[in-house]
């Protein structure tokens, strides 16, 4: 048995259609479901899932699935090709969308740092950051 990756993520937002908005506008995810009152949902190429749900609908008991949520900003990476961290910044800044932090890292990668509408952390990665 083994664990090969991680097939869906949540993050949190009370206003899922504005959040949803700057995943597809911003980002470029493409949407598969929603956005409605309760969640939106965002399938990568690389068949991962990035859901976003209102924490006040999905922490409710008695939905088909165990309730869930989470109070405070959460924390997404998402890698992009290598020569696209700098286009992504441009296109960013040009949303008006303040890049909050740019780093390079020891290992060779780089990593920028933005905000969701709904205060959520979102990193864009060039290379690899991690060691193996």
């Amino acid at each position: 048995m083994a664990i090969t990756g991680i097939y869906e993520t949540v993050l949190y937002a009370a206003d899922v259609p504005a959040a949803a908005a700057f995943y597809a506008e911003a980002l470029g995810l493409r949407l598969v479901d929603g956005p409605d009152e309760l969640a939106a949902a965002f399938r990568l190429d690389g068949g991962g899932m990035v859901l976003i749900f209102d924490p006040a609908r999905a922490s409710r008991p008695g939905r088909p699935v165990p309730s869930h949520g989470a109070s405070g900003a959460g924390h997404v990476a998402f890698s992009v090709e290598t020569g696209d961290l700098d286009s992504f910044a441009a296109s960013l800044r040009g949303r008006g969308i303040e890049i909050e932090r740019e780093i390079e890292w020891d290992r060779g990668g780089r990593s920028i740092y933005v905000r969701d509408p709904a205060g959520n952390s979102v990193e864009l990665v060039e290379g690899d950051i991690w060691p193996r």
